[in-house]
């Protein structure tokens, strides 16, 4: 539990993964057992429970049980830096340099007023019926609480809990926790 030290300490993941990120697991649980929500995908349950904005109660559990697993994914020690390959094409593409990504991407967090993520995504363009880069427009946005980006068909890359952290960690997350091996 103290891998990301001293860039998130032991007690800090114990606690965020430990309560936060269990109790939406356990909480989603107790919700949607024997439903037929039971059956689905986590994403399809964030997806239908969503409701087009009205959400069901089952809505806030699965989405932040998502969230955080993702963000917990984002991680890894040691890693961080520049990516490398495709990502680092489109990021430059998009953005136009890495710094400037990361510079959206930290705003994007700093702005977040109270619960919330930053994301940055991948937005299709069209039916995406080649899937090449040319389909592909990453993007950084910010959702309040539970909100996820696959309820707006984007695919999620990389996300920061807005809430549990401060900018110092935005920035150190961006350097070199950053794991920038999705797409």
């Amino acid at each position: 539990m103290n891998a990301l030290e001293p860039h998130m300490s032991k007690e800090t993941l114990e606690f965020h993964w430990g309560k936060h990120h269990r109790t939406y697991v356990d909480n989603l649980n107790k919700q949607i057992n024997g439903t037929e929500l039971d059956r689905l995908t986590l994403e399809d349950v964030i997806v239908a429970t969503y409701n087009k904005g009205d959400t069901l109660p089952a809505f806030n559990n699965a989405a932040q049980a998502w969230n955080h697993e993702f963000f917990w994914e984002s991680m890894k020690p040691g890693g961080g830096g520049k990516p490398s390959g495709e990502l680092l094409q489109l990021l430059e593409r998009d953005f136009g340099s890495f710094e400037e990504f990361v510079a959206e991407f930290k705003a994007a967090a700093a702005t977040q007023f109270g619960s919330g993520w930053a994301w940055l995504v991948y937005k299709p363009r069209g039916l995406e019926v080649g899937n090449t880069t040319d389909d592909k427009e990453l993007v950084v946005l910010k959702s309040p609480n539970a909100v996820n980006p696959l309820v707006w068909d984007y695919y999620p890359l990389l996300t920061i809990d807005v809430w549990e952290v401060f900018n110092n960690f935005v920035s150190l997350y961006s350097s070199i926790l950053f794991r920038g091996e999705r797409l």
